[in-house]
């Protein structure tokens, strides 16, 4: 079992299975309710921007890795 997976599963032993299930439909009409207040447009973009800042922080730690590894080769 990976180390993810480890910790999901301790995750879902300690948080009962109704209490997951209500966070995940609180999740869902949170989102529901967000749409309503700001265009679709601003949806769209604040995802696409998110997601540039997400592969933003992969560069930067694919850049630290490789320097770890060429001053450890």
């Amino acid at each position: 079992m990976t180390e993810k997976t480890e910790r999901e599963s301790k995750f879902k032993s300690r948080i009962p299975e109704e209490t997951r299930e209500h966070y995940r439909n609180a999740r869902e009409e949170m989102r529901k309710g967000l749409e309503t207040l700001f265009p679709a447009g601003f949806i769209k973009h604040h995802r696409a921007a998110r997601k540039e800042v997400l592969l933003a922080w992969r560069s930067m730690l694919d850049s630290v890795i490789e320097n770890i590894d060429e001053k450890t080769a």
